[in-house]
């Protein structure tokens, strides 16, 4: 493929970026509220016909969808019966080549009501929301999402443990190596795969490292608009599921996908701009601005009331554990991992909070949403921040709820992010992850067959 031939849409006419790239099959992605991707495949014709009478539909069901597949109903059970649909309305800045697929391309889609108004259970419009909060201050959100994930051996049988796959030398990790390039090198094909098709979709990657736990890695994306980067992790999780098929593995971004290794986080940097693009953070003297030091204020107060946008599942709160490579607490510092709000080293144009707390398997439209919209309320409410923490903040008291039930009691309870959000929104996810939960109390795990089943 030459080098100077643009895969992903920067502008230009879109029938004339169809043409260019050959495109005869569009797949037009709806995020539902667990990252998943739904939505429709489109012959190239009916999706530009699509454009001009905005006559593509979903049925609205889909933001109903619990993870395992199964509908979760309505507290407006009339909602759930009727189950009307939806306006699809791809948003053409995101189209980008499909790679591997000849004639295909990717495409992210809103949707509304039939009259117009954002159906707001959506992800992208709940983060459009909160950017616009923003916007009206004459303020812009800069974040860069960090995302960790394992490879692993295929796993057909979901009763056995997950283990390692089969590196280039013909044998599975069984020890940490972290930051290890020999360790790397197992997983080139997977990783070179990785980096082509990202060139080809326009994915902002940056570093590539080998994390602690056994063919765990981590991604950076550069840093850059929220809503957009939101859409590049999906499409990032989307290309490494495909890379390691291809190679006979598995990528995971389950938080916690092996007991014994380290939980899988999607760490996010934030700092805010003005219009002029000049940071809000620190001031001339290279301090940090009153506004910073609020903004870590709002994280501290609203992060333990709104966990279920940053651990959605109930695997998520295994990782969440002192000592167990994930912060447990909201305390903040200066270039100290243990903390759950770290303030990286650099000058001022690079002051920033890193948010800690979010797994690789929260939504990333909803988790950037959450720490921002905390951070917003914190300026609003000139919420004072700590002490900075010292030392290791694993022994410090955590404040966060330990399970998903308690995380969900706080967040319906959280009124300020009940008003800021959206009813519509929360009403959706609560249901949805209320639904979740019961499926998952109503399993007889191993460990109960294991412990209590001759015992008791």
């Amino acid at each position: 493929m030459p080098d100077n031939l643009n895969t992903s849409f920067a502008g230009a006419d879109t029938q004339s970026w169809l043409k260019t790239h050959a495109i005869n099959e569009v797949e037009c992605f709806v995020p539902d509220v667990n990252g998943v991707l739904r939505g429709k495949t489109l012959p190239v014709a009916k999706f530009l016909k699509s454009l001009e009478d905005r006559a593509l539909y979903l049925p609205s069901s889909a933001f109903l969808v619990a993870v395992d597949g199964r509908y979760s109903g309505s507290i407006d059970e009339g909602f759930a019966y009727a189950d009307p649909d939806m306006r699809m309305v791809p948003d053409t800045s995101t189209l980008c080549v499909a790679p591997g697929n000849a004639g295909k391309a990717y495409v992210f889609a809103d949707t509304f009501h039939m009259y117009d108004r954002p159906w707001m259970a959506s992800p992208r419009h709940v983060l459009r929301a909160v950017l616009d909060l923003y916007h009206k201050r004459g303020w812009r959100a800069v974040m860069a999402p960090e995302l960790e994930f394992y490879l692993t051996a295929p796993n057909p049988d979901p009763d056995r443990p997950i283990t390692a796959p089969v590196g280039r030398n013909g044998r599975p990790e069984n020890v940490q190596h972290p930051y290890d390039m020999q360790a790397m090198e197992e997983f080139e094909a997977v990783t070179r795969r990785l980096y082509e098709h990202a060139a080809i979709t326009g994915l902002p990657l940056d570093t590539l490292i080998h994390e602690s736990g056994t063919a765990q890695l981590e991604i950076n994306l550069l840093h850059g608009d929220p809503l957009a980067l939101a859409d590049k992790v999906l499409l990032f999780k989307r290309l490494a599921r495909q890379a390691a098929q291809a190679n006979g593995m598995h990528a995971t971004f389950m938080a916690k996908p092996i007991a014994a290794q380290a939980g899988s986080s999607m760490h996010l940097h934030m700092s805010i701009v003005d219009e002029s693009g000049e940071p809000l953070f620190a001031g001339k003297d290279g301090e940090d601005s009153e506004m910073f030091a609020h903004f870590i204020g709002g994280l501290q107060k609203y992060i333990p009331e709104i966990m279920p946008l940053f651990a959605p599942n109930v695997n998520s709160y295994r990782r969440i554990r002192p000592n167990h490579s994930a912060p447990a607490n909201i305390e903040w510092s200066h270039d100290n991992r243990s903390c759950g709000l770290r303030v990286p080293l650099g000058g001022r144009a690079a002051r920033r909070i890193e948010n800690r707390l979010p797994g690789a398997d929260a939504n990333p439209y909803l988790a950037m949403a959450g720490s921002l919209i905390a951070g917003y309320l914190g300026i609003e409410e000139q919420l004072a921040r700590s002490a900075e923490a010292s030392g290791n903040a694993y022994k410090s008291k955590s404040t966060l709820p330990k399970t998903m039930e308690e995380a969900l009691d706080r967040f319906a309870a959280c009124e300020p992010m009940r008003a800021l959000l959206g009813e519509d929104f929360f009403q959706t996810y609560l249901r949805v992850k209320s639904v979740e939960l019961d499926l998952f109390q109503s399993v007889v795990t191993s460990w109960e067959r294991d412990h209590l089943l001759l015992k008791v």
